[in-house]
């Protein structure tokens, strides 16, 4: 499976210990990572400033993501409504590296899954799926 995770999802992968954490592992090894430029750029900033990671720790993390397929962000976006237009961009990135899921705990996202040109997750729920092989 394709899976294109989110910034949300890859701050709590790299930051904390937990579900996303253990999703980010298996999916590394048993799975596909799509990631986009414009989620690589947002968490650089995240990881750096508000978090307060070591440069170096930063620039290993992208080093790690940018051996999965990295998408450019796209000329357009497809306007969805979204609250938020960074997320936007997420979604066309996901879409344009033909994504099977986006992996986001992202609310707005969420809001919009039902219309959305591709399948809206969250950790837990894709942590659950892979757990029963569907």
């Amino acid at each position: 499976m394709k899976v294109f995770p989110d910034t949300n999802v890859l701050v709590s992968a790299f930051a904390t210990r937990g579900l996303c954490a253990d999703l980010f592992e298996i999916l590394s090894l048993e799975h596909e990572l799509v990631i986009g430029e414009v989620v690589l750029k947002e968490l650089r900033r995240i990881l750096k400033d508000r978090i307060k990671v070591p440069a170096q720790t930063v620039n290993d993390i992208d080093e790690l993501l940018r051996s999965n397929v990295v998408v450019a962000k796209p000329a357009k976006h497809l306007s969805l409504g979204i609250r938020d237009v960074d997320d936007e961009w997420i979604v066309a990135s996901a879409v344009q590296g033909g994504a099977d899921v986006l992996l986001s705990g992202d609310q707005d996202l969420h809001a919009i899954a039902a219309d959305a040109p591709i399948r809206i997750v969250t950790p837990r729920a894709l942590w659950d799926m892979l757990r029963s092989g569907k």
